[in-house]
Parts: C-alpha cells; sequence; structure tokens
C-alpha cells in the first residue's frame, strides 16, 4: 500500500511495480489470505486512481476475483468497476473494448465466471450507463443469455427481462419518502432541505426518462426478434404426464424424463419463458402460431400461476395476428372457466382475459357469446364474488359500447353519441394522406367565426325533418321549392328508412304520428319531433343537393394556404399541437363513455396479471373487523380515565387549568353580567307571547 501511495512521485523506479502487483494477484490470489488480497486489491484501485494503470488491464483480473468466494472482495472489486465505467463518458471510445472483455467472459462455460459477468451487465444496463443504442450490443448480451449451457444462467437472465419492467417504480422511493417525512414542519431551513432533495431527485427522473419509455424493455433491441422467440419456443414443451417425470437435481432447473430420454425445464422455468415470449411477440408484433398451441396445454382451471399465464396469452395478442390462430386457446379459456360449475374466483379473471383479448383482437367475438357473458352482470347465483362477477362483465358491455355496440342487445348499448362505431378488419390500417391534424389550421384562424357550413348543414337537416312531418301531413303545396325538389326521395328513403331502422331509434305510436288534413298543420308543427338516427341524418344530408353544395363550398373555403403550398411552419405546428389540445380537453370532459387505446400501445405496455383479478372489497365480519380494532391500538398506551390521570399526576396544575383558574378582567365581569340580564329579559318578554289558550285536559 505504501508503495502504491508512491508510485507516481518515482515514476522511473516504480515504472515496473503496477504490472508487477497485478500479475501477483492474477497468478497467487488462491494462494493469498484474505486480507493481504483485500490490500492488493485496494493498491491496484489506488493505482488506477492515479492514473497509473487503466481499467482495460484491470476489468478481466477484477471479474476473476469475484469468482474466489471472498465476499469483502467480491463487493469491493464490483463495486470498483461499476463507478469507473460510470464515471467514463458516453462517447469514451474504451466502452467497445471494455464490451468485448465482458461478452468473452459471459461465454465461457464456467458458470461462476460468466454469472459476474452477467451480473455486471445486467447492473450497468439498470444505472443506464450502458443503456441506449449505442450500447444496444449489452441488451443483446443479456438476452442471448437466456440459451446459456448453464440453468443457472439462463435463470437469471430471463428474470431480469421480465423484473425490468418493475425497477423504474422502485427507484421512486426515494421521492415518496421526502414527500412523507418531515412534511409538516414548520422550521425553514428543514423545508429548504426537503426542497433541494425533491428537486435533485425529480432532476435525476427527467435525464432518466430522456433515455427510456415506460413501455422500455431490453428485448426492443433484438435485431431478429422472430428467430429470438423460435428458438426459446423448443424449451417450453409441456410433459406428457408431470406426475411420472422423476427429477434427478431440481436446483439445476433441468429435469429429466427417464422413460423417454429428453431433457425438460422446471415448470418455473417454463414460465418464466412464457413470459418473454410473449413480451417478445407483443413488443415486436411477431407471428408465432404455435406458441398458442402450446398455451393451450397450461390453460386449465386449477393450475398454478395460471394467472401469470393467461396475462402472457393475453400479451401475445396484437391486431397483426389473424383470429384463426388465437380462435382455439380463446375457446378453451371460455369453455374452462366461464361455465355453471367454475369457481367464483375464476369468473372474473376469465372475463378480464377475455375482455382484454377482445380489445386487441375484436373479431374473435359473436353476437351469441357476448349476450351470454354479458348476462353474467345480473346473475345473482354466486353468493361470493358477486360484485367481482359483475363488475368484470360491465366491464365488457362497456367496452363494445366503444368498438362495436351492434353486437349488444338493445338494453346494453347505452345512449348514442355520434356514428356507430365498427371494428377494423384484419389488416386495416390508417393511412394519412397528409400531415395529421393539418384541418385544425383553419379552426385555429377563425376562432371568431364559426366554421363555413357547419350551421347551414344543421339547418338544412332540421328543414328536411321538418319536411319529412309536412309531407305526412298531405299538405305538399306550402313546401319550399327545396323541399319539394327532395320530398319525393326523402318519401321513398323514409319508407326504406323506416323498415332498416335500428334499434338507436326511439319510435312513436303510429297513431301520435299521424295527422290528417290541412286544418291541423299547427298541431303537427307543435308536436316533438322524432329522435332520428345520426347515420340516417347524414343519408339524408348526403341526399340533399343544397347540402351537398354547402359542403363542396365549405371545403373549397377550408383550403388552407398550408395546404395549398404543402409547406408548415414552426407556427403552424404549434397551433396545431395547440388546437388539438384544446380538442382533446373538451372531449375528455363531455366525454363519460370508456376511451379505447391504440393497438401500438396496447402491444407495447406490459399486462400486469395482478390487473386481471378482482379487487373489490368484501364486507368484513366481525372477527375481521375486531383484528383491525386490535391492529390499531398497539401502538397507544393503556386506556385511562381523565380522573385517573389527574390523579396519578404528581407535578403542579397545567397551563389549561391555570387558564381556566384564572380572574377575569372587571370589565369582562360587568359585561357578562349586562349580558346576562338582558337575556332574562329577552326570555320573560316571549314568554307570554307563546301561550295560545288554556290546555283542553288537565
Amino acid at each position: 500500500m505504501f508503495l502504491a501511495h508512491v508510485t507516481p512521485f518515482y515514476p522511473n523506479q516504480l515504472a515496473a511495480f503496477p504490472a508487477q502487483l497485478t500479475d501477483l494477484l492474477r497468478t497467487s490470489c488462491l494462494a493469498m489470505p484474505s486480507g493481504l488480497r483485500y490490500q492488493v486489491a485496494q493498491s491496484l484501485i489506488l493505482l488506477m486512481n492515479r492514473k497509473s494503470l487503466v481499467i482495460e488491464d484491470l476489468l478481466a483480473l477484477f471479474l476473476d476475483i469475484q469468482t474466489l468466494g471472498d465476499k469483502n472482495l467480491r463487493k469491493l472489486a464490483f463495486s470498483h468497476i461499476v463507478q469507473t465505467i460510470r464515471k467514463m463518458s458516453i462517447t469514451d471510445p474504451r466502452h467497445k473494448s471494455l464490451h468485448k472483455i465482458v461478452f468473452s467472459m459471459l461465454e465461457q462455460e464456467d458458470e461462476t465466471k460468466a454469472k459476474r459477468a452477467l451480473v455486471t451487465l445486467c447492473e450497468l444496463h439498470k444505472k443506464k450507463v450502458w443503456f441506449g443504442d449505442k450500447h444496444d450490443r449489452v441488451a443483446i448480451a443479456i438476452c442471448e443469455a437466456c440459451f446459456h449451457t448453464s440453468p443457472r444462467i439462463r435463470i437469471s437472465s430471463l428474470r431480469f427481462l421480465l423484473d425490468y419492467d418493475n425497477i423504474n417504480d422502485e427507484d421512486d422511493s426515494d421521492l415518496r419518502l421526502c414527500l412523507t417525512e418531515r412534511l409538516f414542519t414548520s422550521k425553514k431551513k428543514k423545508q429548504a432541505k426537503l426542497q433541494r432533495a425533491m428537486r435533485s431527485i425529480k432532476r435525476k427522473q427527467r435525464a432518466s426518462s430522456e433515455n427510456t419509455t415506460s413501455t422500455y424493455s431490453p428485448l426492443n433491441h433484438l435485431n431478429d426478434a422472430q428467430n429470438f422467440a423460435e428458438r426459446l419456443l423448443p424449451l417450453i414443451r409441456p410433459k406428457p404426464d408431470e406426475s411420472t417425470v422423476e427429477t434427478n437435481d431440481k436446483s439445476s432447473g433441468e429435469t429429466d424424463d427417464k422413460s423417454t430420454g429428453e431433457t425438460y425445464e422446471r415448470r418455473e422455468t417454463r414460465l418464466m419463458i412464457i413470459k418473454v415470449i410473449a413480451r417478445t411477440i407483443g413488443l415486436h408484433k411477431l407471428l408465432l402460431f404455435k406458441f398458442y398451441t402450446y398455451l393451450q396445454a397450461y390453460a386449465k382451471d386449477g393450475v398454478k400461476d395460471i394467472t401469470q399465464i393467461l396475462a402472457a396469452a393475453v400479451q401475445a395478442c396484437h391486431d397483426g395476428v389473424p383470429s384463426d390462430a388465437v380462435e382455439p386457446l380463446f375457446k378453451q379459456i371460455v369453455n374452462k372457466f366461464l361455465h355453471d360449475r367454475s369457481s367464483p374466483e375464476a369468473i372474473p379473471v376469465a372475463l378480464n382475459v377475455v375482455r382484454e383479448m377482445f380489445l386487441r383482437i375484436p373479431e374473435l367475438m359473436t353476437e351469441d357469446l357476448l349476450h351470454d357473458l354479458a348476462q353474467y352482470k345480473t346473475d345473482k347465483k354466486y353468493r361470493t364474488h358477486r360484485k367481482a362477477i359483475s363488475a368484470a362483465s360491465a366491464s365488457l358491455i362497456a367496452l363494445f359500447r366503444e368498438i362495436n355496440p351492434l353486437l349488444l342487445v338493445k338494453k346494453d348499448r347505452g345512449r348514442p353519441g355520434g356514428p356507430i362505431a365498427r371494428p377494423k378488419k384484419y389488416g386495416e390500417v390508417n393511412v394519412f394522406s397528409n400531415v395529421p391534424n393539418v384541418d385544425l389550421l383553419q379552426e385555429s384562424d377563425d376562432d371568431e367565426v364559426a366554421l363555413p357550413g357547419s350551421d347551414d348543414i344543421e339547418q338544412e337537416l332540421i328543414t328536411e325533418d321538418e319536411a319529412e312531418e309536412d309531407s305526412n301531413d298531405g299538405d305538399d303545396m306550402n313546401n319550399t321549392e327545396d323541399d319539394t325538389l327532395v320530398s319525393g326521395d326523402e318519401e321513398e328513403e323514409k319508407n326504406d328508412s323506416d323498415e332498416a331502422e335500428t334499434d338507436w331509434e326511439n319510435e312513436e305510436d303510429e297513431g301520435e304520428a299521424s295527422v290528417e288534413g290541412s286544418g291541423n298543420r299547427e298541431k303537427a308543427k307543435g308536436k316533438k319531433r322524432k329522435l332520428v338516427d345520426f347515420d340516417a341524418s347524414l343519408l339524408a344530408a348526403d341526399t340533399s343537393l343544397r347540402a351537398l353544395k354547402r359542403c363542396a363550398e365549405a371545403e373549397r373555403e377550408q383550403t388552407s394556404f398550408a395546404e395549398r403550398d404543402g409547406i408548415l411552419s414552426n407556427e403552424d405546428f404549434r397551433k396545431i399541437k395547440e388546437v388539438k389540445g384544446k380538442k382533446d380537453a373538451k372531449l375528455a370532459l363531455a366525454r363519460k363513455g370508456l376511451k379505447v387505446p391504440d393497438s401500438d400501445k396496447l402491444s407495447k405496455k406490459l399486462v400486469n396479471p395482478a390487473k386481471l383479478e378482482a379487487h373489490i372489497r368484501q364486507k368484513l365480519i366481525k372477527e375481521e373487523r375486531l383484528e383491525l380494532v386490535k391492529a390499531g391500538r398497539e401502538d397507544r398506551g393503556k386506556y385511562k380515565s381523565k380522573t385517573a390521570i389527574k390523579q396519578k399526576k404528581t407535578g403542579g396544575s397545567s397551563n389549561r387549568q391555570k387558564e381556566h383558574k384564572k380572574n377575569m378582567p372587571l370589565a369582562a365581569v360587568r359585561s357578562k353580567a349586562g349580558k346576562a340580564k338582558r337575556v332574562k329579559k329577552m326570555k320573560n318578554s316571549h314568554s307570554g307571547s307563546q301561550f295560545r289558550g288554556r290546555k283542553a285536559w288537565k
């Protein structure tokens, strides 16, 4: 240690000392005592800090000495590697050489060395050091560790890929601690310290949010995700019979079937592989039809961790998968979990799974099946979990109100707020022919004036409806010129539309709707108008010649300068963003239904198995309530009356008692006495006026 301190001051005499110390630790580390090894490692760290050694010379050595079984030495070497690489610049060219050293050790068959290399890669990736597109090789190396020859390395890699989404949630604990600790203090110094801590934490969170998103995973960096998923697929083969398989080594992560000689992964490992494959399919929108066939062997009632398997099935569904590939798995889930003998705990989970699968692939749903699932909302057969089953069925009905309400019965459709929604067909995409939301520029330019043609079209709809009523009255002579041009067509279309009217319309009685003679014209006008279907109104507007002309003129007038020259400035994009934000805010305030998320967001978002379960608070029984009461009394002392506390007290009187015994000022005494006299006089004056005569009884 002394020579390490003085090496920078004697560069000529101690030029070979760093190399000699490195060779000593590399060759004789096993023969050294643990204390001496620790001192030599500290000396090498000191030489590296003094610029006598570089990280490339010590990285492989420090990874090797972590496998010796010395806990203190392993902690020292690991923390030094991580801190040294964190201090390096992002654009430092030495990162590539360090990658090669760690990758070569990860590919070794030695399990202990490969494990330390994998832990180092995961820690640097988690700390946002070897992170992003510049270090995508690190994420790929972590993913490729799923195929390592050692089962422990495979399990560690799978666990890191699955738990990566929960890492950001743990980082928020510091912020919650700052918010809860000393939040209500009144001292300025402590308040300032708290504010500084919160600003520091938020600054770190902003820096990390620039490099990552809520849907990020190391699986995003896979160059060939299809090949990665196909290589993992044979590892989840279900065993022919779980009970007849004998295990040789439970800790190794593999089980052998002596009857066939084949090697199978343990059930816990297969479950992790299933979740990784499903996550990869969702992130990259892969087509892996055999995966859904394998899931059918696991999707059974009573299977351990069935909720996680169903969540993986939901994660593997996206709009690019044809419904025929998922239909066998979907039918099995419905048949195994949604029947009369199914357990009450499984029904709400299955309904939520079915809902999430429909949200991603709406073609799976049929009208008869939806009617059966909607009946769970009012089913009172189940005594337990009734509220959870009803809530799950109601959420399914609310979803189809937004994506395809025609499959629902009339009572479940709700009130129409616009055109009838229809789901997209398989392969249907929205292709923009222009800059998205470029039509909002005209709205920003005409803030004070309404959109041209909109009021006229609404007025046209109203006049056409009145024309329909007048034509039914039989008085066609007083109609306007435009109404006479369209009245014949409207009568024919009205007759056809009355036959094809959907259940959205609120039909009135025919006897109340028909009025005979021209003398009843005023009574017919005063009658309440029929609620016409939104689509039927649009069809009537399209058939009107004047409405078509007005729409064409409005489109010509709304052609902005940006569409004419094809160039948008930064100011135009700012206006588009501002107007779109206002419209979204108004829509969010006015909207009461469910907001259907985008398909891309659905496929990239992680499906949490806990959210598929029903979280309905059940009514507590008396014993449970008493347990909660007793749990709240643990930190409180034994109950005593105030009299017992006063009698036990040995000191003087309290400030409150002194305040109570304090003599009042003379002015306050006189004021109180005068107030009492006035109150007494007022009561005496009102006492006689309240008498209403003698009582009728004695």
